[in-house]
């Protein structure tokens, strides 16, 4: 199937498309979105997060274009799990913050430009829902330019801070990094685009300070040593046990953040 024609790579910005991968879950929504960054006219295509190892969605993607690199936004296995089979169908070489995930290719820096496939990538370590997290921002895509947020931010609801890697302190500084970039386009790694960066980071700090409200006042019943079970069930007494796992991690999360001393005051 000839690239520009498969329905299966969706139109997401003027430099980017995406595929979905068959990954659907209480944890991805409907799927890991690999996207594919390419300026117009240019042969060649810059994957991110190639994801699960599943044949079709990784022959489809390679068939996109020439793919000079593949860019890894963090660690969880639904956006790596595929790295070391795209690199033996592409030979491109694999970069992320974490040399671990790295395949022929030299670790990520924060701050640093890439120069591929016509587009000019800037690469944002956004530690918080796992220490290793980035984000990698298209200042020339658009009007606004777009940002490729990973797990950083969601098309819906709001993201797991998987302690003990992730955590809270450094999550609320990425949002504030992230909402300086102004209203770019999200694309997440799954859920929906949104329009306006700048706009979820508000809504995304707020949610967490309403949820640090509600452990404080979990705290003030049920003891300040309360653990993270105990909590988890009287601020998430309604959550789904598919997900349970996530709220426990949160909850820890929380309980370190406003334990260590050092949390901003609450709005």
């Amino acid at each position: 199937m000839n690239a520009a024609s498969n329905p299966n790579l969706v139109r997401s910005s003027t430099l980017t498309r995406y595929r979905l991968a068959p990954n659907p879950g209480p944890m991805s929504l409907e799927g890991t979105q690999s996207y594919l960054i390419s300026a117009p006219g240019e042969p060649g295509v810059v994957v991110v997060d190639p994801g699960p190892l599943d044949e079709t969605h990784l022959q489809e993607l390679a068939a996109a274009g020439n793919v000079e690199l593949v860019l890894i936004t963090h660690h969880h296995i639904d956006h790596t799990e595929a790295s070391t089979r795209f690199r033996e169908l592409t030979g491109a070489p694999v970069r992320a913050l974490d040399q671990a995930q790295c395949h022929g290719g030299d670790p990520l820096t924060d701050g640093e430009t890439i120069r591929a496939a016509g587009v000019d990538i800037s690469v944002l370590a956004t530690p918080g829902h796992t220490a290793d997290s980035v984000s990698f921002h298209l200042p020339e895509d658009g009007p606004d330019g777009s940002v490729l947020t990973g797990d950083t931010i969601l098309g819906r609801g709001t993201t797991i801070i998987a302690y003990p890697d992730g955590r809270l302190g450094p999550y609320l500084e990425s949002l504030e990094k992230l909402a300086a970039l102004g209203p770019a386009k999200v694309l997440p790694a799954h859920g929906p685009l949104l329009p306006d960066l700048s706009a979820i980071c508000r809504e995304y700090a707020e949610h967490r300070q309403l949820r640090l409200d509600q452990i404080r006042a979990a705290l003030k019943e049920l003891g300040e040593q309360a653990g993270v079970g105990a909590v988890t069930d009287h601020v998430y007494n309604d959550v789904d046990p598919s997900v349970r796992g996530a709220a426990e991690a949160s909850v820890a999360a929380q309980l370190d953040y406003l334990r260590s001393g050092n949390q901003r005051p609450s709005r």
